[in-house]
């Protein structure tokens, strides 16, 4: 995976020629300083990017008081310590969310914060504000990673490192059924394997449905993307919204910076995928026929827990559970060692 790779599956790169096969989208330019504030620790909310208050309210607090902390120095290079604000940015997010009837689903040049659904008050990614959209960017690893490592599995990053400009990407809300989300991997500019996207669950109708699904998604790239995206290897999502109707959702490079979610990248990016593989067809002992197609049967369902409910623990509990933080755990350990002292001697009393 090269650099320019992963430039052409940024949003505003490929969008303009799959706009009509994709929700209706606003693409907004991201001045520096709100860049800055997104890499910036902690998270607090610049004034005036809550709900607006209707006129004739007296005596009401602004909604975004609760967030701010009146401690926090926002730059050391500036005069003033106060909480910062995009007055500019604010008026054209407003613009679009009204443009958009109300409600928006927010990401950045690659990624969404799906990673920090658990901090808005809906559990989802809707937004209806500047506010929601900023609260779900601070709290996010996925756009944190965009902001600070995009190029991290290109092998030629080292030598090869553009000068980025961050753009905020609003799409219209569509209520999606998570089933009817498939991630498909192409290949040499052929469509190697499809997976549903949410694949902690299973759904009966894609088991029942397999071969109508697999046909309109083969039909639609062949007809509508592989003649024309300027990769031969790439990853794109789609949404089945119905029998023959498939919406476009997302490119991504196809490469580990990518979850390949039912799959692993070492056979997607083996030499001869899928050769004398028996997990997809049963019985078969040959070549897969192209694309595999891989999803939750009933024999393997389960409870599962939402893959993303891992960010929403705090990182000391997540340090401690996964030993990754070895001073954490030494800590801890001497905590309990006198804990269990204390106990001691208060027994012995």
């Amino acid at each position: 995976m090269k650099v320019q790779h992963v430039l052409n599956c940024a949003f505003s790169s490929w969008f303009p020629a799959f706009k009509n096969l994709s929700p209706q989208s606003f693409i907004i330019p991201l001045p520096k300083q709100f860049v800055d504030y997104l890499k910036a620790d902690r998270v607090f909310l610049p004034e005036g990017s809550g709900q607006i208050q209707p006129k004739g309210r007296e005596d009401a607090e602004s909604d975004d008081e609760d967030y701010f902390d009146d401690d926090y120095e926002w730059n050391s290079t500036h005069d003033e310590n106060r909480v910062p604000d995009f007055p500019e940015l604010d008026k054209k997010i407003r613009s679009c969310i009204e443009e958009l009837d109300g409600e928006v689903f927010p990401k950045l040049n690659w990624s969404s914060p799906k990673d920090a659904f658990w901090i808005s008050f809906s559990k989802t990614l809707r937004c209806t504000c500047p506010a929601d959209i900023y609260l779900l960017l601070k709290s996010s690893d996925f756009v944190t990673h965009d902001l600070t490592s995009p190029f991290e599995y290109c092998e030629d990053a080292e030598c090869n490192r553009p000068e980025l400009e961050y753009n905020l990407i609003l799409r219209r809300w569509v209520n999606i059924h998570p089933g009817s989300e498939f991630r498909c991997f192409v290949k040499n500019g052929a469509l190697l394997a499809i997976c549903q996207r949410h694949d902690s669950e299973y759904y009966g109708f894609i088991e029942q449905n397999l071969e109508s699904i697999k046909t309109d998604i083969t039909t639609f790239f062949k007809q509508r993307i592989a003649s024309q995206f300027v990769l031969k290897e790439y990853v794109f999502d789609v949404y089945r919204k119905r029998q023959g109707k498939i919406v476009l959702l997302d490119f991504n490079p196809f490469g580990p910076v990518t979850d390949s979610l039912m799959f692993d990248w070492s056979e997607l990016l083996s030499d001869h995928p899928f050769q004398k593989s028996s997990t997809d067809v049963e019985g078969s002992e040959d070549v897969q026929q192209l694309p595999v197609f891989r999803y939750i049967r009933e024999s393997e369902s389960a409870m599962k827990p939402n893959p993303y409910a891992y960010y929403a623990l705090p990182k000391d509990f997540v340090d401690l559970s996964l030993g990754t933080d070895p001073y954490k755990l030494v800590d801890f350990l001497k905590l309990q060692n006198s804990k269990m002292k204390n106990e001691e001697s208060d027994e012995e009393k």
